[in-house]
């Protein structure tokens, strides 16, 4: 707690962290693939410009083929990842979901990692069967009553079931959470730290809260590019090898958000190719 306050010895945290990073993660920066391919959702988390109850948001969902573009320009592009990321789309449903990841996989070889949200057991593992290799299912506060304001229509155990379906699915699984959220103490972004060691990532998000106009969380205080680069540093020095982005929030807040993000020891950038 105190090396996420004020006053902490920034330049020695982060030069540890990067140090820690160098040690146990290499010197690689790892480029995903970034495919937003819907975002409608059926969700109401008050933070999120797409929730369902927002009529402002212009609405997309590309097609099969779309995607299948998005992922031969990856394989143009070099890339050997990418992300396949939406809302939890009633649109995209998990027998269409197989479907496309069987045919991304065919067509590209890519490794392939999802974001689309709570499925259940057996569709993780139908999922990982079609070829999905990795999925990121954030939870973004292990503060259980901040968690139950922010996302009035989640289940806070259900999530975190979710992640241990996901493990045993055979997924390599990443999480993550957002910095200075209005209500977040130190003390539970510290508690993240040490769930995030608990449930061995693979790979962990983390970015400051921007406030979405659109939300019911207008006008809140944002967080800042200090806190979260203050979390990337802690959350390297105590997971030591796992994969962190530098996250697109630390870019929108900070021309140069996500080059400072990746000298405190993040490894992982993920352009959007979609």
């Amino acid at each position: 707690v105190q090396a996420l306050s004020p006053g902490a010895d920034t330049a020695a945290l982060f030069a540890l962290a990067d140090e820690t990073r160098r040690k146990y993660a290499g010197d690689g920066v790892h480029l995903r693939g970034l495919i937003e391919f819907s975002n409608y959702c059926r969700r109401n988390c008050r933070y999120c410009g797409i929730r369902a109850g927002n009529p402002k948001v212009r609405r997309y969902r590309l097609t099969r083929a779309q995607i299948l573009d998005c992922a031969r320009a990856a394989v143009a592009l070099g890339y050997q990842t990418i992300v396949m990321q939406s809302g939890e789309d009633p649109g995209w449903g998990p027998a269409e979901l197989v479907k496309i990841v069987e045919e991304v996989k065919a067509a590209t070889g890519l490794a392939i990692t999802l974001s689309v949200g709570e499925y259940s057991k057996e569709d993780y593992k139908a999922l990982r069967r079609a070829g999905a290799d990795r999925f990121l299912l954030r939870f973004e506060t292990s503060d259980r009553a901040l968690f139950a304001a922010l996302k009035p229509d989640s289940d806070y155990d259900r999530r975190f079931q979710c992640l241990a379906w996901l493990k045993e699915a055979g997924f390599q699984v990443g999480s993550g959470v957002m910095a200075g959220l209005p209500g977040q103490t130190l003390a539970s972004m510290a508690d993240d730290i040490l769930i995030f060691k608990k449930l061995d990532l693979d790979m962990v998000g983390i970015g400051p809260f921007i406030a979405n106009p659109d939300t019911p969380l207008a006008g809140s205080a944002g967080g800042t590019l200090d806190l979260g680069l203050r979390m990337v540093a802690l959350t390297r020095i105590v997971t030591k090898n796992t994969h962190i982005p530098a996250t697109t929030a630390m870019g929108s807040i900070d021309p140069q958000g996500r080059q400072k993000a990746l000298r405190c020891s993040a490894n992982v950038l993920m352009p959007n190719i979609s």
